[in-house]
């Protein structure tokens, strides 16, 4: 259950002002039909977060415990410092229009997540915890979060949310457990 929650609260506040939820705006906008775009969204966030909770769980178990400690943990302080930098929307991703509403979504969302931070994060989750299915529910749990009410609302909603507080805790998260893990912290305690 902890996986699944760390997983879910810290994508969740990562996404807000990530190029995903961006794109999920420019989606709305461009297509008017939010349920096809939710789908496509939830599909893709799938199929992308559990090939990389498959490959965290794979590096955990290529490297030495202490050897995983560490790139973990200095994995989460990276997550923390690439927080601060702003994401654009790549526009060529938008203009996949004849795969219709879900399919164009579906591509756009998956491709995007590619080496995106979210992605990067469920690997050093799934890493952490040892757990895909918990990591990547909750992972595409969080996506949705953040990305469903920018569908509904439109571009409304982009503008209320306070981008760089929302990215500072997310931010203090990721800085919390890449500490943690570096020093032990997890394996002190049974966890």
């Amino acid at each position: 259950m902890e996986a699944f929650l760390i997983s879910t609260g810290i994508v969740a506040l990562a996404e807000v002002g990530d190029k995903t939820q961006l794109l999920a705006l420019v989606l709305a906008a461009k297509f008017r039909r939010p349920w096809p775009i939710v789908a496509g969204i939830f599909v893709a966030t799938l199929a992308n977060h559990a090939l990389a909770g498959a490959l965290g769980v794979a590096v955990a178990a290529l490297f030495a415990p202490e050897t995983l400690r560490w790139l973990l943990g200095l994995s989460f302080i990276g997550m923390a410092i690439w927080l601060f930098i702003p994401d654009e929307v790549d526009e060529e991703k938008t203009r996949l229009a004849r795969l219709g509403v879900f399919g164009t979504t579906l591509t756009a969302f998956f491709l995007a997540e590619m080496g995106d931070k979210t992605q990067i994060a469920t690997v050093a989750l799934a890493a952490q915890f040892g757990s895909v299915m918990a990591v990547v529910l909750g992972t595409t749990l969080g996506m949705m979060i953040a990305n469903v009410p920018a569908v509904l609302l439109g571009s409304r909603i982009a503008h209320a949310l306070p981008e760089k507080p929302i990215h500072a805790l997310a931010a203090a998260i990721f800085l919390a457990l890449g500490v943690a893990t570096l020093l032990g912290f997890g394996e002190r305690f049974g966890l």
